[in-house]
């Protein structure tokens, strides 16, 4: 490992003529990557091949480590790095960030997967279902009215209302089921139970259950960052919330229709030391089961 520039690179032969090593080490939002200095200055006039083939290192931020720092989304990053070590788009099923990672794309100046990224228009001007995910409301509508006045005959109107509605989010968010949130919180307590317990800590809220509950509920508020990839309609317990109030949590359940049906908590307790003036220190773990009929 050699240091270049005070930034934290691994040199394994890289070109001579360059300042970069062959193996650099990226700190994007917090997620570490390694990869080559190639793969980073692949596609030409690119944001990073701007970076890494017309700048020093130098003139780059870095982190506390020494890697080189980019403040931008790490998990999605993974696809922009994937796209450039050979320049192919695979994505995995289901994928619901296109939106996301097609902005990205813009950031990092590779037109060619903007376009990718970008919703199909089909020969009636309407937009490819096969892309636009997102917006599937939208979608059925565009389709089916596609902006001429042929197609507003009223069978086809009905045909596009249809197919709208049996993909409508407004009708998908009252599927039934169930979401259990839970945390794990610490609190104190004198020995002698007389003085006043401090405030419970909770340090991280997680949420389980079927994916497409969980986003539907929580949106934007939901970090899934510990399982990005996971399809609708399979279940996870891998999710955790980007906030640490529960009852912010109970607001959003009781508004999308959920309500509580079970609760259990469990819980240990020890002295901080042996000496009787110390608090008590209680930890417990509580999980809140929700339903929607």
């Amino acid at each position: 490992m050699a240091l270049v520039g005070s930034a934290r690179v691994l040199s394994n032969g890289g070109d001579a003529d360059s300042p970069f090593p062959e193996i650099i080490e990226l700190n994007v939002g917090g997620q570490v990557y390694l990869t080559r200095h190639k793969t980073l200055i692949a596609v030409p006039d690119s944001l990073l091949w701007q970076m890494f083939n017309q700048k020093t290192p130098k003139e780059l931020s870095r982190d506390s480590k020494g890697r080189y720092f980019l403040d931008r989304d790490g998990f999605l990053f993974r696809y922009i790095l994937d796209y450039l070590r050979d320049l192919n788009l695979v994505l995995p099923d289901y994928f619901p960030e296109k939106c996301r990672l097609k902005r990205e794309a813009d950031f990092f100046q590779l037109q060619d997967l903007s376009k990718r990224l970008s919703p199909k228009v089909s020969k009636e001007n309407s937009i490819s279902e096969e892309i636009s995910q997102s917006d599937p409301e939208e979608v059925g509508f565009l389709g089916g009215a596609g902006g001429s006045t042929a197609s507003l005959d009223p069978t086809r109107f009905v045909s596009a209302m249809t197919s709208t509605h049996t993909r409508s989010p407004s009708l998908e968010s009252r599927k039934s089921g169930y979401i259990t949130v839970g945390y794990r919180g610490s609190y104190t307590i004198g020995r002698d139970a007389q003085a006043d317990a401090k405030f419970r800590r909770v340090a991280r809220i997680t949420v389980c259950g079927k994916t497409s509950l969980a986003k539907e509920v929580f949106g934007d508020t939901l970090n899934e960052s510990r399982d990005p990839d996971r399809p609708p309609e399979r279940y996870t317990s891998r999710y955790y919330l980007k906030f640490n109030f529960l009852e912010q949590a109970f607001e959003k359940l009781s508004e999308a229709g959920f309500r509580m049906v079970a609760c259990s908590s469990t819980g240990t307790c020890a002295y901080a030391s042996s000496d009787p003036s110390e608090d008590k220190i209680w930890t417990s773990y509580t999980e809140y089961v929700f339903c929607r009929d």
